[in-house]
């Protein structure tokens, strides 16, 4: 019993040691890297260019050409590399906007390859670059299986001393175990102590050591297969490759010193211009009516003195016995004068009267019926609603039967073309003189604004200022709050960013990213000031000469 508990002992223990952790030795950490990039690449840049170069195999390289100012893209030039102590190969290029060497010289292992890269007719002029292409590992000699299973078992223990010691200090203490037994159960206790070393000693042999020493079975993927995928690296920077950069379109500048008028921010509305637009009311309300055509929709386009709507008014009680009696009394008077006028005819046809007596009837029995007319009229006569300008239909607050009151706005006519800013300006910005303005909508691009006037008279600690809307962009609404940023006469001196530039870090603060190499970029906090919708000053944190990310610093920024 006491050489199975052994056996069963050093069996464990045999299972412990192969389960734990691997200890690589010198030039094989199974760690993973802290640096990014998968495949062997070089990046180098001048004032004019940077190049991207990554081995895609063993003899084929991927390029990419960009512009130092400004990160765009330089497909379609001629591209000569030369290759070590080879001729210069003319790169060719490829749909997506790289270019593709293929030289077998780039299949050499063992040592770094000087590569020359000779830019001609290029956008920003001819230019030479060099650089080092690191060297190709050598082959694995441990890699691939062995032929002698003896030389595959002796060369994996080589690599693990640590548990060659621990087998043979459990065989020692199996051994010992088995000889304190007593002598008639001494080769029972024997045999289990050697099952037990044999367990321990075959239990993790390799069938095969695989590439990079130990590695089982699995093999290292090809270097076309590796993908150099964006990311975060442990000192905060970023590693974007080239590719990525193409897909995001990012875009950098170089920042300089430039002068600018400083701008104060003021809280805007749009309003519509007053002569190229216009309310439609009731006079006296009543009932509405739609025309021939129908009321009118919204975002219809109307012209001047078209109809609108027709308003029935309403007639009172009392209007309606009032308009009755007089009606009454007119067909009476009416009545009366026709009956004098069939009298004077015949006296005059008759000589016993006179053609006067005539003709002043007449005049009374015209006069009569015309008053009988325009009684009729005002009590059926409706108001009609026309369009007081050429625009379209801003609001409409009418339906068929609906019963409005005087003064009700019914329609509100803008033209899209003509459209006004109204601002706010508080305390000493009001005595300050406008140079120019600009406004923007929240997620819109910035509107140009002319200043039309500035109101002397202060309504709750404000004064009014209006401004017209330079080119309306369609989708402006009225009433639509927006941001106005006027320049002032006072100038400034500073290095100037587009507001897109300027993102918000995941601890709050602002920061703009540096391109610091053709494939790195490097956070920056810094302090802004607006100067209008579109651009900041940089108050601090950046210097003159620095390549700053302005277009896709957001999608940067989201790299982790």
């Amino acid at each position: 019993m006491l050489a199975f508990r052994a056996l069963r002992a050093a069996f464990a223990a045999a299972c412990l040691l192969t389960a734990g952790p691997t200890l690589a030795h010198e030039g094989h950490d199974d760690a993973p890297a802290a640096a990014a990039p998968a495949r062997p690449r070089i990046a180098i840049h001048t004032d004019l260019y940077e190049v991207v170069a990554v081995r895609e195999a063993p003899g084929r390289l991927r390029i990419w050409l960009d512009l130092f100012d400004g990160n765009a893209p330089v497909p379609d030039v001629r591209l000569e590399v030369t290759v070590a102590d080879g001729q210069a190969v003319v790169a060719e290029p490829e749909p997506d906007g790289t270019y593709r060497l293929v030289s077998p010289l780039l299949a050499r292992t063992g040592q770094a390859l000087d590569l020359v890269f000779s830019i001609t007719a290029g956008p920003a002029g001819d230019d030479l670059l060099t650089g080092a292409l690191p060297a190709l590992p050598p082959p694995d000699p441990h890699a691939g299986p062995f032929e002698d299973p003896w030389h595959a078992a002796l060369e994996w223990a080589a690599h693990r001393p640590w548990l060659v010691a621990g087998g043979g200090a459990l065989l020692g203490l199996a051994a010992g175990m088995a000889l304190a037994r007593p002598r008639r159960r001494w080769g029972r206790g024997r045999r289990a102590a050697m099952a037990a070393a044999l367990a321990l000693i075959l239990l993790p042999l390799p069938g095969r050591a695989g590439p990079g020493h130990d590695h089982g079975d699995a093999t290292p993927p090809a270097a076309s297969a590796m993908v150099d995928a964006p990311s975060r690296l442990p000192d905060g920077t970023v590693f974007l490759p080239k590719v990525s950069q193409r897909l995001l379109e990012v875009r950098t500048a170089i920042l300089r010193e430039t002068e600018a008028s400083r701008t104060v921010t003021l809280v805007g509305r749009v309003v519509a211009d007053p002569n190229r637009g216009g309310l439609a009311q009731s006079l006296a309300g009543g009932r509405i009516v739609p025309p021939e055509g129908g009321l009118p929709r919204l975002g219809q386009a109307v012209r001047r003195g078209q109809v609108l709507a027709i308003v029935e008014p309403p007639i009172p009680v009392a209007d309606q016995t009032t308009i009755a009696e007089r009606s009454g009394d007119i067909e009476q008077q009416i009545a009366a004068a026709e009956a004098r006028l069939a009298r004077a005819r015949n006296l005059a046809a008759s000589g016993a009267g006179t053609r006067v007596q005539v003709v002043d009837t007449e005049i009374e029995l015209e006069g009569l019926r015309r008053r009988r007319v325009l009684l009729s009229q005002n009590r059926v006569a409706p108001e009609v609603i026309r369009a007081p300008a050429d625009g379209i239909i801003a609001s409409a607050r009418s339906a068929a039967g609906q019963v409005v009151a005087a003064q009700d706005v019914l329609f509100q006519v803008v033209d899209p073309a003509g459209l006004w800013v109204e601002a706010l300006v508080f305390g000493a910005d009001a005595a300050r003189e406008f140079r120019g303005a600009t406004a923007s909508v929240r997620g819109g691009a910035p509107m140009r604004l002319s200043l039309q006037g500035f109101g002397r008279a202060v309504q709750q600690g404000a004064t009014l200022v209006q401004f017209r809307v330079e080119d309306p962009p369609a989708g402006l609404a009225l009433g639509q709050p927006v941001t106005v940023v006027a320049e002032l006469a006072e100038q400034v001196s500073g290095l100037i960013l587009p507001r897109a530039a300027v993102v918000r870090a995941a601890n709050g603060e602002q920061v703009v990213w540096r391109h610091v190499e053709p494939e790195s970029f490097a956070a920056a906090p810094v302090r802004v000031e607006p100067l209008d919708a579109a651009r900041v000053l940089v108050v601090a944190g950046l210097r003159a000469g620095e390549r700053v990310v302005v277009q896709g610093a957001g999608l940067v920024n989201q790299v982790r």
